[in-house]
């Protein structure tokens, strides 16, 4: 038998057969409390980070967020799931304000990211509480073993998600489950899962951080160019530009490299979404 680090037995096997496992306590509400400080400081600062692109792999020109991509509580649970070696592959923010609108469509991860394999697992984060009423992620046990299924993209303001993207497929709400954790918590979920969320109807912002992270085999099949951190391990397989932590928050060269793989990745993630946009 495999020992695991963080999660149980039980845990492991709940999220082979379900695609999902939470809650897991990852920090303290103190310590939630601080990074959601630091990022309500750095929103202030910087809003022009806040839309689009420039909202992805914030743990590049962020020290702070930097270093909850490579905080061991979360990758042992990661490692529990994916092994000693790990990338982290993308960040993204999650950001729900009280009585938006905004919301996630039911849609799988992995039907857009181009990635190669399903060596892939998102950790989200909770900075605040996520629950029913502030529209938590909902999640389809078992979806991540359907087949790929078309989405179609809806450009829909409100979505949170890049191209608005909906999957063309029924779905039964009543078998969802609601995924609901703590600020200092994480879920993690296969990038097959199908999934979404409501708008927030609690009186307090949704801030969620989504922390995607691969094994080293994994690549990127769009003959894009793609880059990722390295956060545990070793990397055998140079399938991806290997990225460096910031010396300092919004280091110069922190914020060129930012900005570089960004434009880059929107060759893939954003594409129909601009050509829709001209």
């Amino acid at each position: 038998m495999i020992m695991t680090i963080k999660l149980t037995d039980e845990q492991v096997d709940a999220y082979h057969r379900d695609g999902v496992v939470y809650p897991i306590s990852v920090m303290s509400r103190e310590e939630a409390r601080k990074c959601r400080s630091a990022l309500e400081t750095f929103e202030c600062a910087h809003p022009e980070y806040l839309d689009g692109g420039r909202r992805q792999k914030l743990h590049l020109v962020q020290t702070w967020m930097a270093d909850v991509v490579r905080r061991p509580e979360i990758l042992d649970a990661v490692e529990d799931i994916l092994g000693p070696d790990i990338l982290c592959w993308q960040t993204s923010l999650f950001i729900k304000e009280a009585g938006d609108p905004g919301f996630v469509s039911w849609h799988q991860d992995g039907n857009y990211w181009g990635l190669s394999s399903q060596e892939v697992v998102t950790a989200w984060l909770a900075l605040s509480p996520s629950s029913v009423e502030s529209g938590c992620m909902k999640m389809m046990p078992g979806s991540h073993r359907w087949a790929s299924i078309e989405h179609k993209d809806t450009f829909d303001k409100d979505n949170l998600l890049t191209r608005g993207q909906v999957m063309k497929h029924d779905i039964d709400e009543d078998q969802a489950i609601d995924i609901i954790v703590e600020p200092g918590e994480i879920s993690l979920h296969h990038v097959n899962i199908a999934h979404a969320s409501a708008p927030n109807r609690s009186d307090d912002r949704r801030i969620g951080l989504a922390l995607r992270y691969v094994t080293p085999s994994v690549r990127q099949v769009t003959g894009v160019p793609d880059a990722a951190t390295l956060v545990r391990g070793k990397d055998k397989n140079g399938n991806f530009e290997m990225e460096p932590a910031p010396e300092y928050d919004m280091a110069p060269a922190a914020v060129a490299l930012h900005e570089r793989v960004t434009d880059t990745r929107k060759g893939f993630i954003y594409q129909d979404k601009m050509q829709h946009n001209n």
